[in-house]
């Protein structure tokens, strides 16, 4: 069994003109939710093998607004594939990790991360999973439960089980949706 995390950045800036979509910025609420998010990474105990991040400036962010929560280090591998990568390019980043790694964070962007999560669990029937299906907001961590034993084996429709899918605003409402 192998378990596979999921991080989407959190909510970035629409008023910074910046030229490239690439370097736009979290806005105020965006680096809240990353820190809050450390702390319930923090408080939950987890920890990961292997972190595989795009290069773009909002993850980059997020991930120092995690590690401020965290109060430790990620230290990601930054993969310029994962920058708005389909989930069919995600799959084949995940069949590149060592066989020694047995949980691996992906920090990504939407649909992508979106996408991959639902692909993998196609068959899971639980809420969790409904939720997903829903929205899968900025700043969501997910853990996926994928039953290989490498991750080479892993693929759509592997039968994957979410065993957890925390959105900011379910640890602080007021990193919830604007509406």
């Amino acid at each position: 069994m192998k378990t596979l995390s999921l991080l989407r950045h959190a909510k970035s800036s629409w008023d910074d003109p910046v030229e490239r979509d690439f370097d736009r910025p979290l806005n105020g609420r965006g680096h809240r939710a990353a820190r809050r998010m450390g702390e319930w990474l923090r408080d939950s105990g987890l920890h990961f093998d292997r972190v595989v991040a795009s290069p773009a400036l909002r993850i980059r962010q997020t991930i120092e607004g995690v590690e401020t929560g965290l109060g430790g280090r990620l230290k990601p591998d930054f993969d310029k594939r994962i920058y708005m990568a389909s989930a069919a390019s995600l799959f084949d980043l995940v069949r590149e990790t060592p066989g020694e790694v047995e949980h691996l964070l992906l920090i990504g962007h939407n649909p992508g991360l979106e996408d991959l999560l639902l692909l993998a669990t196609e068959g899971d029937g639980s809420a969790l999973r409904g939720e997903a299906e829903t929205k899968y907001p900025t700043a969501t961590y997910a853990r996926i439960a994928l039953p290989v034993s490498g991750w080479e084996g892993v693929e759509e429709r592997i039968a994957g089980r979410i065993e957890a899918f925390i959105r900011p605003r379910d640890l602080d409402s007021a990193l919830g949706p604007d509406d």
